[in-house]
């Protein structure tokens, strides 16, 4: 019968928090990319669903039609941040199953994490 080390359990566990930590961090190098309009309007975000940038084609800026830009950006950020967000999902499962062997824990629901 194997002796349960509570040592050993709680050292996994802080691997498990910094792997997890870095995981995190490197979501700042997922980058997406969502166009609205048919192009005219592009905005790039993070796996962090941070904007990082947002390029609006010449023929969209018109000063006499101010909804139709906002409308467009709108609608470009909104794209850009649910790509962004499942990108993250998707890099932080992979992430996970390689810290996490087997899948998980059996019964630990992970969904609070986004996994």
């Amino acid at each position: 019968m194997s002796q349960f080390n509570m040592a050993d359990m709680f050292g996994k566990i802080s691997d498990m928090q910094l792997k997890m930590k870095e995981a995190q961090e490197r979501l700042s190098e997922v980058i997406v990319e969502a166009d609205a309009g048919g192009g005219m309007v592009k905005v790039k975000a993070n796996g962090k669903r941070e904007l990082i940038s947002i390029e609006l084609d010449r023929d969209v800026i018109d000063p006499d039609d101010k909804e139709m830009i906002e409308d467009l950006v709108v609608a470009g950020v909104n794209k850009a941040l649910q790509k962004a967000e499942e990108a993250a999902k998707a890099k932080m499962q992979d992430l996970y199953k390689d810290i996490l062997p087997g899948g998980g824990i059996p019964g630990m629901d992970l969904s609070k994490f986004g996994l």
